[in-house]
């Protein structure tokens, strides 16, 4: 049990060097602040609704929250060592070839998360949060922007969720209602999280670019005038 225990707990340092690992302020702030708003969002929606609680009782409990951005980060590394181990190994397959593999790989994962995802929180459809959250699922997963990238982020995320989780549980930091240590799905949810996390910074990315623009816009016509 012991042997275990410490075995887990590697994970914390694994993360700390994968952190380390090619960091870039900048891009690093963008992960970070979505990270925080996203685990924010997460954790209300699983502790209003029951899906699990914590050993405080606080729904959520604002220490695990810096949680979700450092885990993020390690994620953020996993996911772009994976991808350029694709790169490097794909160098001799058609591109074309490529891209309908991954394709097929995104289309079989996320819908059998989303089929998991339904058994798993059905206790809980009568709640608001629990159909915003399913819907955004449904939503980014309906919406791909990049295949390889979008299934290799679900990998590392949950990868690294499944270490997580059973640390968390096994240890009854925090527990699901169905007591499992960990549940399959919960596993699972951190890709997904994951995978919402970078669509999200995306997002944000695109908002910048274009608020930069305007306002690089705005400052050429001020000169002209």
């Amino acid at each position: 049990m012991a042997v275990h225990g410490l075995a887990v707990t590697w994970i914390f340092f694994f993360m700390s060097i994968t952190i380390i690992v090619r960091a870039h302020l900048k891009t690093d702030v963008l992960i970070v602040f979505v990270g925080i708003c996203g685990g924010l969002a997460i954790e209300s929606w699983g502790t209003q609704t029951n899906l699990w609680h914590y050993y405080t009782a606080e729904r959520p409990p604002l220490w695990i929250i810096p949680a979700w951005p450092i885990a993020s980060l390690s994620i953020d590394r996993i996911t772009r060592s994976l991808n350029w181990v694709t790169e490097q190994t794909s160098a001799r397959i058609k591109q074309t070839s490529l891209h309908s593999l991954f394709s097929i790989l995104y289309w079989l994962t996320f819908a059998s998360f989303l089929t998991l995802m339904l058994v798993f929180i059905s206790p809980t459809f009568d709640k608001s949060y629990t159909w915003l959250s399913l819907l955004l699922c449904i939503f980014i997963i309906l919406t791909p922007t990049d295949y390889r990238y979008a299934f290799l982020t679900f990998v590392a995320g949950a990868g690294l969720g499944y270490y997580l989780e059973l640390w968390g549980t096994t240890r009854e930091c925090w527990t699901y209602y169905t007591f499992e240590t960990p549940p399959f799905f919960a596993v699972l949810a951190h890709g997904m999280a994951a995978v919402a996390f970078w669509r999200a910074g995306l997002l944000v990315k695109i908002v910048l670019e274009l608020i930069k623009g305007t306002r690089q816009e705005e400052g050429r016509k001020s000169l002209v005038e």
